[in-house]
């Protein structure tokens, strides 16, 4: 959740210990999973994607940092650990002779205590940071944290830390609260953190929060920092900028449930001023289930359920993220008031039609009751919003309005901005980058073209599915079945024929050759036409 140029004097405890943050920076990449409400999902992400990475051949780390509720042992069919193994002081090797070896090659358990009588290791004041860099210290390229439930402060410490912090989410009210309220917290904990040794301006943050009177969004405590001292105020949205969260949705169900974690990220930009950044979703699938049942991590037991691609995809994702060092620009300091184009999230230089589709998608995820605005505004808010998305549709879509505002907003622009939509998700930036240049070798004139590198194909260039279908007029369910290599639920190989040279010329490849390599795969699998 820092970037990797972030200061390397912040305390990571300022309350507890001294603990400098650059010396857990140190390590190749360490993955921080929680910021979430108890039963999200955080084990099974963290477990899975420690199995991936390992799967790649990489040594890797799985730390149960959840000593109220350790339970990644029961995942892989390990015996609980009854003691501390970081109890020992004296010992700096016990870390690494606590590991245990799981039935994945590469991949080792640091479990917590369990049934432990003792107040846990981590909750003493004075130890998070022996504890710290010891995991630091640990033999692996990756190490990946299941920091538990909640907003505590060793929980917050460890997300702000992280290398990537994932906060996974279900589509729920309680845990969409969860998820805003952890976003409040970590940035409360950090700017204090930054202040701690300011004797001027800590006192002045304090006073804020103490007026404020509850824990503030961050742009409503920048914006009350700023009545107080524009510099406060700036190193607060300087900070605010430095936190990158991934954020994960589980458990959908709906087409709102997989819009969910976008809206949110939408919503974390434009009301807290904080890049809440969309990792991808999990469905709903009951292999998950079973597949607990059974002690056996998901990649191991069922890698090609629906749950388990979906798994494969954001551990691809973070992968990509982890090698990618495209820089960000910061945001100028917030307003009162956003632009009508703001309002509805997009660029001046947006059609006509691009200003239908925004306010259309803006009504849905600010409808009173909508799911992703759950806690975030109260309904005069809400309704406020709206009013605003109706006076932005009808002031944006009349030539002569629009001309009159732009000249009364923007007096000193004459030319419209662009704005990249790819440049406000991270993640599938990353990832498209990195499937561009796979591509490069995989192609050539003697591809065999099969439904999983057409699949690599579309998500290399950014689109999805429904895209596709609309454009080529092709069932989105016949092109589902066209990647998933589903021939069953393919229709007669004539039509068959017309929807891969389509899809073909929609993805800038040679049709005949897919034409040919695809339909001897269809061939070969239901005989000739």
């Amino acid at each position: 959740m820092t970037e990797p140029e972030a200061s390397s004097d912040i305390q990571v405890d300022f309350e507890d210990d001294a603990v400098d943050a650059s010396s857990i920076r140190s390590a190749r990449h360490v993955l921080v999973v929680g910021g979430g409400r108890g039963g999200a999902g955080k084990s099974l992400i963290a477990s899975n994607l420690a199995i991936y990475f390992a799967q790649l051949g990489k040594e890797v780390v799985l730390v149960d940092a959840d000593p109220s509720g350790a339970n990644l042992h029961t995942l892989f069919g390990l015996t609980a650990g009854r003691a501390d193994p970081s109890l020992d002081s004296n010992a700096p090797r016990s870390f690494e002779e606590a590991l245990v070896q799981t039935n994945v090659p590469g991949l080792r358990l640091l479990p917590a205590a369990h049934d432990a009588v003792d107040i846990p290791f981590l909750h003493r004041a004075g130890r998070k940071a022996r504890w710290l860099s010891r995991l630091r210290a640990l033999p692996a390229e990756y190490v990946v944290v299941d920091a538990g439930p909640g907003h505590g402060h060793f929980a917050l410490d460890l997300m702000l830390a992280a290398d990537l912090a994932i906060a996974v989410c279900t589509p729920e009210p309680p845990a969409i609260e969860a998820t805003y309220r952890f976003l409040r917290a970590a940035f409360r904990r950090r700017l204090r953190r930054v202040l701690a040794r300011d004797r001027f301006r800590l006192p002045l943050l304090e006073r804020a929060l103490n007026d404020l009177g509850h824990l503030p969004s961050p742009l409503v405590l920048v914006r009350m920092l700023a009545k107080i001292d524009r510099s406060l105020a700036d190193l607060a949205w300087s900070e605010a900028n430095r936190m990158h969260v991934q954020l994960v949705v589980n458990q959908t169900r709906v087409r709102s449930d997989l819009e969910l974690a976008g809206w949110m990220s939408g919503l974390a930009s434009r009301h807290y001023g904080l890049p809440l950044e969309e990792l991808g979703t999990i469905e709903q699938d009951d292999t998950v289930w079973l597949s607990v049942r059974r002690n056996k991590p998901l990649l191991v037991d069922s890698p090609a359920s629906k749950a388990g691609r979906n798994l494969e995809r954001i551990a691809r994702r973070v992968v990509a993220l982890s090698i990618s060092k495209e820089a960000r620009p910061a945001p100028a300091f917030p307003t009162e008031t956003p632009t009508l184009y703001a309002s509805l999230g997009i660029s001046r230089s947006s059609n006509d039609e691009e200003v239908r589709r925004a306010y259309k998608r803006q009504k849905e995820i600010y409808a009173l009751g909508g799911l992703a605005t759950s806690s975030l505004l109260s309904e005069s808010e809400l309704k406020s919003e709206l009013a605003r998305l109706e006076e932005a549709h009808d002031t944006l879509l009349d030539p002569v309005r629009r001309r009159a505002y732009d000249l009364s907003t923007f007096p000193d622009e004459q030319v419209p901005e662009s704005l990249s939509a790819r440049a406000s998700r991270p993640a599938l930036a990353a990832e498209e980058l990195m499937l561009r240049s796979e591509l490069l070798r995989e192609l050539g004139p003697d591809t065999e073209y099969t439904g999983a590198l057409l699949r690599k194909v579309r998500e290399s260039m950014g689109v999805d599915v429904a895209e596709i279908a609309a454009r080529t007029k092709i069932a989105k369910a016949h092109l589902v079945a066209i990647e998933e290599e589903n021939f069953s639920a393919l229709p007669a190989m004539v039509y068959v024929r017309g929807f891969v040279n389509e899809l073909a010329k929609f993805l800038k490849l040679d049709p005949v050759q897919v034409q040919r390599t695809f339909l001897r795969r269809v061939r070969a699998s239901v005989g000739p036409e």
